[in-house]
């Protein structure tokens, strides 16, 4: 198993915490693609529209008898091949949404954040409650964490308090979430992802138990 430093808001390394193999051993590129593609999907309005024979204006009368006038037969001004009729086939408004198996969303978030932890993007740090609800305070921990463009800041549901979320509210590039709500896409959107301790341990934790059970074999074997 790999260890990570744990270190405090200014950069002082105060422990190390021990990461599970079955967690960030692995990365599966296919499956990342898949969890950004179905992610960016679900975010398209799909509100693209045309008007069809039935919305466009126009009578709905026939222009002219069917037979014995020499000219094409007609039904309606509102048909497709005549200026201004209506268009067919064109796009409809709907929901570019799709199913995604939750086994598949949590092998991506496995891999992305084995991804994170290569690229050394992958910061713990013992607590990110700061001791005032300032945004300098903050502004200033993220400089010495070396999180200077943009950042995701991750929190246990328990740890939340207001000094985190009123100091961190206001930070260009930076984003909070909790653990529970932490999406791969989020993950490799941010240049620097900073988890509490807390809040990386229960992750793990639950990332741990969706392992399938051959996954967890094969991460033995490499142990021993």
């Amino acid at each position: 198993m790999a260890n990570i430093d744990v270190v405090d808001l200014g950069g002082k390394k105060v422990g190390s915490l021990e990461l599970a193999d079955e967690v960030f051993g692995q990365v599966n590129e296919a499956l990342l693609w898949e969890a950004v593609k179905h992610y960016r999907a679900s975010l398209r309005q799909g509100t693209a529209a045309t008007k069809n024979r039935k919305l466009v204006s126009g009578s709905g009368k026939k222009l002219w008898k069917q037979k014995g006038t020499g000219r094409a037969r007609i039904g309606s001004i509102r048909s497709p091949l005549w200026r201004h009729g209506g268009t067919v086939h064109g796009p409809v408004p709907h929901s570019h949404d799709y199913a995604f198996p939750r086994k598949k969303l949590l092998g991506a978030l496995r891999s992305a954040l084995a991804v994170k932890f290569a690229d050394g993007k992958l910061i713990v740090v013992e607590s990110l409650e700061a001791k005032e609800p300032k945004t300098k305070l903050y502004r200033a921990a993220l400089d010495k964490l070396e999180a200077k463009r943009t950042a995701l800041l991750v929190e246990a549901g328990a740890s939340l308090g207001p000094n985190l979320q009123k100091g961190a509210r206001n930070l260009a590039g930076v984003d909070l979430m909790l653990n529970n709500e932490v999406h791969p896409y989020d993950l490799l959107k941010f240049e620097r992802v900073i988890f509490s301790r807390p809040a990386l341990e229960k992750l793990q934790e639950s990332l741990k138990k969706s392992v399938p059970r051959g996954r967890k074999s094969e991460s033995r074997k490499a142990v021993a």
